[in-house]
């Protein structure tokens, strides 16, 4: 029902954006989010955005790096990553539910990672 993409290997400083592919279903009505799990660490919230685009929060360390946006129409939200770091390194997955903050506990549906990594 989720899957992300567009991961990859980039220096730093570079870009990538990653894309979450929802269903319809899925994505309908519901906040959307980012999370990433680096190696050996817990799964931290990287972004997230209101179903309706309204409002959107950051984690203090991507803010003013990534965006993030979807498109409704699409069925689509993306992660645009600016300015990447070694410390970016890590599985980035989307989550579809209630929230669009840190509360995992109200997000409903987890897709699938994509890996990405900074090269210092």
């Amino acid at each position: 029902q989720l899957q992300a993409f567009g991961g990859g290997l980039v220096q730093a400083g570079g870009s990538l954006r990653l894309s979450c592919a929802a269903s319809r279903s899925t994505i309908r009505n519901r906040n959307m989010g980012w999370f990433r799990q680096a190696a050996g660490k817990e799964r931290e919230f990287v972004a997230g955005i209101a179903w309706d685009r309204s409002r959107s929060d950051y984690a203090d360390s991507v803010k003013g790096r990534f965006t993030i946006s979807r498109d409704n129409a699409r069925n689509t939200v993306y992660l645009q990553m600016n300015s990447l770091k070694p410390e970016d390194t890590a599985v980035y997955s989307c989550a579809a539910g209630r929230a669009y903050n840190s509360d995992v506990r109200r997000y409903d549906y987890w897709g699938q990672g994509t890996q990405v990594t900074v090269s210092s």
